[in-house]
């Protein structure tokens, strides 16, 4: 794992910062149905993670599910800090 962080750590920041940059536009999920996708991308993040922990995918499959784990849980850290930015800044204004 720490090879592939190592060799993919661009995209990771891509993701990471894409992630802020949606985050802090959008801010925290407060509506129901931004709650449910959220809510999916969490469960999903839960899958990848387990299939990654598991090593049940061999292969170049296991090497995506792998790398597909690793940016989405960039992803997901990058929306809630710029989420948690986004209402930091709200309340500073109030």
């Amino acid at each position: 794992m720490t090879l592939l962080v190592s060799a993919l750590w661009p995209g990771l920041a891509g993701a990471l910062l894409l992630g802020a940059c949606i985050g802090a536009l959008t801010g925290l999920p407060r509506e129901r149905a931004s709650l449910i996708a959220a809510a999916s991308l969490v469960v999903a993040l839960a899958v990848l993670g387990g299939l990654t922990v598991s090593q049940t995918v061999p292969g170049q499959a296991g090497l995506w599910v792998e790398t597909a784990t690793l940016m989405l849980a960039a992803y997901l850290v990058g929306c809630l800090a710029g989420g948690a930015g986004h209402r930091l800044r709200r309340r500073a204004r109030a």
